[in-house]
């Protein structure tokens, strides 16, 4: 499934030359990955199973549109200040955005924010099945202790 990050009329122009258009600006789940995509500085894929979690959020107006990042584990492909969608990463994610860096959370403006994370939940939900049907199963075949007898 692929979506779509969000630029404003305003901002488009500004993005335009670093290949921020239609075509490589969306975020799309396929084969077990999440790949991302704004412009030739940003094309990133992460596994699902290092996703922890996605959620509607807020961009500052301060923090800037384009590709940013506080160089704290925060990286923001940001096309517009509404429809933003922060995504949480279980350990962080090494990226490239004009150098490399790593990425706890991501913030993305998306066309769709909730049909996103709604297809995100169900994709990781369905990622994370086969580690949980692995766990229960080595935890039912592991042998229990036995009981010793009371003496006296």
């Amino acid at each position: 499934m692929r979506f779509n990050i969000l630029t404003s009329p305003f901002w488009r122009y500004f993005l335009l030359p670093l290949g921020a258009n239609a075509e490589r600006a969306f975020v799309e789940i396929a084969n077990g990955e999440l790949n991302v995509r704004f412009g030739w500085p940003f094309k990133q894929s992460f596994p699902l199973d290092e996703v922890e979690g996605a959620s509607p959020s807020h961009w500052p107006v301060l923090g800037g549109i384009g590709w940013r990042t506080n160089f704290r584990g925060n990286v923001g492909l940001i096309g517009t200040y509404v429809n933003i969608v922060e995504i949480r990463f279980k350990q962080p994610q090494r990226v490239r955005m004009f150098f490399p860096l790593n990425c706890s959370r991501l913030y993305v403006s998306i066309e769709d924010p909730r049909d996103f994370i709604a297809a995100l939940g169900k994709a990781t939900d369905i990622a994370e099945q086969p580690k949980r049907e692995a766990v229960a199963a080595a935890a039912n075949s592991r042998p229990r202790p036995r009981r010793r007898k009371k003496s006296g």
